[in-house]
């Protein structure tokens, strides 16, 4: 029998080991998070010293230090995770959750990882992005056993270099990570870092993605594109937090892609920096000033800026449909179709009938359209202005001014000066126009298309 001891001399060159029933009364407290609002930072409350994250609609796993280790206990399990008010999702994730607790490190902590799988099938972890002993990958068949349900295995191996990273299962992973089972890693450096600065508050979430039909519960594992939920760590506006920070913080966040396509992130009224990847942080003479940032799959990307305008700024995935709840892609386009008297026989046999498209999609979101039980609308949310029209990726970055150092609470509205709000003008000025020019070919009524077929059809070249 292999000691624990000599368990993590050959921890290079064997999978996570299986851990044993008398072992289990000295894991680490199992701490689960069932509340889906931002949770505040965890300040560390042993071991080095870091200036923690704080994870959107989600929160950081405690740990136990034994012998100088930093111990977690992470359960793979079902849960349940309200995608919006008014719509909850079957999911699987970590501690309660999906997307998992976050986990913080500081750069050279040795961490040890106990992982209890409660799911109805296998399961594994791969700690995307680190530097780790091949057989603490996590990686099932290929560098470990399948952690069967029921069992419990530990991983152990040191947080070699500052970063942001995340995790996920490397088993069964198109239903798993369909499922949500993905989690956030922050290794936060040990001291001052030539590539690294300071900053006043640390952001960090997950993007991930569901196909779930209205009326069910569970997603479509199956989906390779068609999805109808686009989520920032599992939910979708108006149910993402707002970013809370104080007029002229250094502002950093952090972004992982777990979905099935690309996401070109975008944050309106500052200009921010790429400082890091999952590689690590990037050099300074590789930075250039962005609003956006494409982050593919599979990629963690880290932007950094000061926030020094105040206001309610729109934060957002730049794929408009990526910023709407679920709607179905084969409606046919209705702009300019005049379809009221048509209208009119339909509301006879069904009273409850809407018209729908023909001055584009707007007047949805000012409806009160019936919808299946447990979905979402597709354009959603409300501003001081009146309807915000998002759903899906988009959430409200509210710098003031007044915002205590520390404090992460909502702020609400924005009390913008006078006269720097855009207003209808009440007495327009007609500008004369240009004088028109006609055209050689004269007015567009006038044009006349000649057809001219290919060579050889007719008999002509």
């Amino acid at each position: 029998m292999t000691s624990r001891r000599d368990f993590f001399k050959l921890a290079g060159t064997v999978a996570a080991a299986s851990v044993a029933p008398v072992a289990m009364a000295r894991l680490p407290e199992l701490v689960s998070q069932d509340s889906a609002a931002t949770q505040p930072p965890l300040m560390p409350p042993d071991g080095r010293p870091y200036n923690p994250v704080v994870t959107l609609n989600g929160w950081t796993l405690p740990w136990r230090m034994k012998d100088g280790v930093k111990e977690f206990h992470l359960v793979a399990e079902p849960v349940v995770r309200e995608i919006a008010p008014g719509m909850k999702a079957h999911l699987w994730g970590y501690n309660g959750q999906s997307p998992g607790p976050t986990i913080e490190v500081v750069e050279g902590d040795r961490v040890r990882l106990y992982v209890t799988n409660r799911l109805p099938e296998h399961t594994t972890i791969h700690w995307h992005g680190q530097r780790l002993p091949n057989g603490m990958d996590g990686v099932g068949g290929l560098t470990q056993a399948h952690i069967k349900p029921g069992e419990t295995y530990v991983y152990e191996f040191v947080a070699r270099r500052p970063g942001t990273f995340m995790y996920h299962p490397h088993a069964d992973e198109m239903v798993q990570m369909a499922m949500g089972m993905m989690g956030f890693w922050v290794t936060h450096p040990k001291g001052r870092h030539p590539l690294i600065d300071p900053v006043d508050r640390d952001f960090c979430f997950l993007l991930n993605s569901y196909d779930i039909e209205p009326g069910s519960y569970t997603p479509k594992v199956n989906t390779m594109l068609d999805f109808n939920l686009w989520t920032w760590n599992s939910r979708a506006f108006p149910g993402i937090d707002s970013l809370n920070v104080r007029l002229n913080d250094r502002v950093r966040i952090r972004i992982g892609n777990l979905t099935m396509t690309n996401h070109p992130i975008h944050l309106h009224g500052v200009e921010f920096e790429v400082t890091g990847t999952d590689g690590g942080p990037t050099p300074r003479g590789s930075r250039w000033p962005e609003v956006t940032a494409d982050i593919a799959v599979g990629q963690m990307r880290q932007i950094e800026f000061r926030a020094d305008e105040e206001g309610d700024w729109a934060f957002h995935c730049h794929k408009s449909h990526h910023a709407m709840n679920p709607m179905g892609h084969g409606v046919p386009t209705m702009i300019g179709v005049d379809h009221s008297g048509l209208a009119k026989k339909i509301t006879k046999l069904v009273p409850d009938y809407m018209v729908m498209g023909e001055r584009g999609m707007a007047d949805m979101s000012e409806m009160e359209m019936p919808l299946p039980d447990n979905t979402l609308p597709m354009m959603t949310g409300t501003g001081q202005f009146g309807p915000v029209e998002m759903g899906g990726m988009f959430t409200v970055m509210k710098v003031r001014r007044n915002q205590k150092r520390g404090d992460y609470s909502d702020p609400g509205w924005f009390r913008h000066p006078p006269g720097t709000v855009a207003r209808r003008v009440e007495t327009p000025v007609d500008a004369p126009r240009a004088p028109q020019t006609a055209s050689p070919q004269g007015h567009a009524s006038d044009l006349e298309v000649q057809v001219r077929k290919p060579a050889g059809h007719d008999g002509h070249h």
